[in-house]
């Protein structure tokens, strides 16, 4: 799709994304964020990915709601640091700048384990945050002792491309 296509395609469109946006998110400022950011993923899309569009509402519609999700996602998760935060006493609490790069360091983890598949992330959270043993998840997830290793490895491989 090249930009002329989607110059026509944001004139088309851009407002009626928006409103749609702002109907589930009821915040004027984050809708148009949102609308933006789904127009420049069409820029940033392989051609291949947005070429010759039947239904560009639906198309539109769906590569917004994926923003949608991840927005609501790191939302949940700056409201679930907030809260902790609130229940420390304060000279535990960290300062403003240290709060800043823990929560983007928990966004970044959000957002690696969002790329991992599902098995594979179950695997990573129950390690990690829940401390399991791999026996307990083979046994927990009714899985092989190899399997978890394998799920492990993927899921500690992606993590190194990530800080890298």
């Amino acid at each position: 799709m090249s930009r002329g296509d989607i110059s026509v395609l944001y004139a088309g469109h851009h407002g009626w994304l928006q409103r749609w946006l702002q109907r589930r998110l009821a915040n004027a400022g984050d809708a148009a964020d949102l609308a933006q950011d789904t127009f420049v993923r069409l820029l940033v899309a392989p051609s291949s990915e947005a070429t010759a569009l039947r239904e560009p509402r639906a198309y539109l519609a769906t590569v917004a709601r994926r923003l949608l999700i991840n927005h609501l996602r790191r939302q949940s998760l700056e409201q679930a640091w907030l809260q902790a935060l609130a229940a420390l006493p304060e000279p535990q609490a960290p300062s403003p700048e240290q709060q800043l790069l823990i929560l983007q360091a928990l966004q970044e983890v959000d957002a690696m384990l969002d790329g991992l598949p599902p098995k594979v992330r179950r695997v990573f959270v129950l390690s990690q945050v829940e401390g399991l043993t791999y026996a307990a998840i083979a046994e927990e997830m009714g899985v092989g002792l190899r399997s978890v290793k394998r799920y492990m490895a993927q899921a500690m491989a992606e993590c190194i491309l990530l800080s890298a």
